[in-house]
Protein backbone atom coordinates (compact mmCIF):
# COMPACT_ATOMS: atom_id res chain seq x y z
CA UNK A 1 0.00 0.00 0.00
CA UNK A 2 1.30 3.69 -0.58
CA UNK A 3 -0.28 5.16 2.39
CA UNK A 4 1.54 8.59 2.55
CA UNK A 5 3.78 8.21 -0.50
CA UNK A 6 3.91 11.00 -2.78
CA UNK A 7 5.34 11.92 -5.97
CA UNK A 8 6.10 10.18 -9.10
CA UNK A 9 9.55 8.69 -9.47
CA UNK A 10 9.54 8.56 -13.04
CA UNK A 11 12.02 5.76 -13.27
CA UNK A 12 15.02 7.94 -12.04
CA UNK A 13 17.12 8.44 -9.22
CA UNK A 14 16.88 11.45 -7.64
CA UNK A 15 19.51 13.57 -9.00
CA UNK A 16 17.94 12.69 -12.52
CA UNK A 17 14.56 13.48 -11.31
CA UNK A 18 15.97 17.01 -9.96
CA UNK A 19 17.65 17.85 -13.24
CA UNK A 20 14.29 17.14 -15.21
CA UNK A 21 12.09 19.29 -12.89
CA UNK A 22 14.69 21.62 -13.45
CA UNK A 23 14.66 21.97 -17.10
CA UNK A 24 11.04 21.07 -17.49
CA UNK A 25 10.68 24.18 -15.41
CA UNK A 26 13.25 25.96 -17.32
CA UNK A 27 11.38 25.47 -20.59
CA UNK A 28 8.13 26.00 -19.45
CA UNK A 29 8.48 29.50 -18.14
CA UNK A 30 10.88 30.84 -21.48
CA UNK A 31 8.91 29.18 -23.52
CA UNK A 32 5.05 29.25 -22.04
CA UNK A 33 4.41 26.17 -23.61
CA UNK A 34 6.19 22.84 -23.93
CA UNK A 35 4.88 19.34 -25.05
CA UNK A 36 5.69 16.62 -23.08
CA UNK A 37 4.52 12.78 -21.74
CA UNK A 38 1.34 12.95 -19.27
CA UNK A 39 3.10 11.67 -16.71
CA UNK A 40 6.26 14.61 -17.16
CA UNK A 41 3.85 17.41 -17.38
CA UNK A 42 1.89 16.37 -14.20
CA UNK A 43 5.55 16.23 -12.44
CA UNK A 44 6.23 19.35 -13.94
CA UNK A 45 3.18 21.46 -13.24
CA UNK A 46 2.67 21.78 -9.06
CA UNK A 47 6.37 23.09 -9.42
CA UNK A 48 5.92 25.96 -11.59
CA UNK A 49 2.54 26.78 -10.07
CA UNK A 50 4.22 26.99 -6.68
CA UNK A 51 6.83 29.06 -7.98
CA UNK A 52 4.29 31.46 -9.75
CA UNK A 53 2.35 31.72 -6.26
CA UNK A 54 5.56 32.24 -4.21
CA UNK A 55 6.40 35.08 -6.93
CA UNK A 56 2.75 36.56 -6.16
CA UNK A 57 3.34 36.51 -2.54
CA UNK A 58 6.87 38.30 -3.12
CA UNK A 59 4.73 41.30 -4.90
CA UNK A 60 1.92 41.88 -2.90
CA UNK A 61 4.10 42.48 0.44
CA UNK A 62 4.84 46.21 1.25
CA UNK A 63 7.59 44.32 3.20
CA UNK A 64 10.74 44.10 1.44
CA UNK A 65 12.28 41.48 3.35
CA UNK A 66 9.49 39.60 2.25
CA UNK A 67 10.18 40.33 -1.07
CA UNK A 68 13.56 39.00 -1.25
CA UNK A 69 12.33 35.98 0.54
CA UNK A 70 9.95 34.98 -2.12
CA UNK A 71 13.08 36.33 -4.84
CA UNK A 72 15.53 34.20 -3.24
CA UNK A 73 13.01 31.07 -2.68
CA UNK A 74 12.15 31.29 -6.42
CA UNK A 75 15.78 31.67 -7.68
CA UNK A 76 16.90 28.66 -5.64
CA UNK A 77 14.63 26.58 -7.35
CA UNK A 78 15.79 27.78 -11.09
CA UNK A 79 19.11 27.08 -9.95
CA UNK A 80 19.68 30.76 -9.74
CA UNK A 81 19.42 31.73 -13.44
CA UNK A 82 18.62 36.03 -13.53
CA UNK A 83 16.47 35.84 -16.65
CA UNK A 84 14.18 33.01 -15.66
CA UNK A 85 13.92 34.46 -11.91
CA UNK A 86 12.97 37.97 -13.48
CA UNK A 87 10.83 36.68 -16.16
CA UNK A 88 8.67 34.93 -13.02
CA UNK A 89 8.26 37.87 -11.09
CA UNK A 90 8.09 40.80 -13.78
CA UNK A 91 5.75 38.93 -16.22
CA UNK A 92 4.55 36.31 -14.81
CA UNK A 93 3.32 36.99 -11.30
CA UNK A 94 1.89 40.74 -12.36
CA UNK A 95 -0.11 38.69 -15.22
CA UNK A 96 -1.49 36.27 -12.28
CA UNK A 97 -2.32 39.04 -9.81
CA UNK A 98 -5.53 38.25 -10.05
CA UNK A 99 -6.15 34.73 -10.19
CA UNK A 100 -6.33 32.56 -7.16
CA UNK A 101 -4.62 29.23 -8.83
CA UNK A 102 -4.73 27.31 -11.81
CA UNK A 103 -1.55 29.13 -13.75
CA UNK A 104 -1.35 26.11 -16.33
CA UNK A 105 -3.37 23.92 -18.38
CA UNK A 106 -2.61 20.71 -19.98
CA UNK A 107 -4.34 19.67 -23.08
CA UNK A 108 -3.96 15.92 -24.42
CA UNK A 109 -1.99 15.28 -27.84
CA UNK A 110 -2.29 11.69 -28.30
CA UNK A 111 0.05 9.13 -28.39
CA UNK A 112 3.78 9.12 -29.11
CA UNK A 113 4.37 7.23 -32.42
CA UNK A 114 7.45 4.90 -31.10
CA UNK A 115 6.36 3.98 -28.13
CA UNK A 116 2.93 4.84 -27.51
CA UNK A 117 2.81 7.46 -24.61
CA UNK A 118 0.19 9.53 -24.20
CA UNK A 119 1.69 13.08 -25.61
CA UNK A 120 0.21 16.45 -23.61
CA UNK A 121 0.63 20.42 -24.14
CA UNK A 122 1.44 22.04 -20.82
CA UNK A 123 1.13 25.78 -21.33
CA UNK A 124 0.47 28.79 -19.04
CA UNK A 125 -2.91 30.00 -19.22
CA UNK A 126 -3.38 33.33 -20.56
CA UNK A 127 -0.16 33.47 -22.55
CA UNK A 128 0.03 35.69 -25.83
CA UNK A 129 -0.63 34.09 -28.67
CA UNK A 130 1.98 33.75 -30.92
Amino acid sequence: MRHHVKGKKLNRDSAQRKALALNLSRELITHERIRTTRAKADFVRGKVERMITIARRGLAHEDPQRAVHARRQVASRLNNERKLVGKVFDELAPRYEGRPGGYTRIYRLGPRKGDNAPMVMLELVDREED
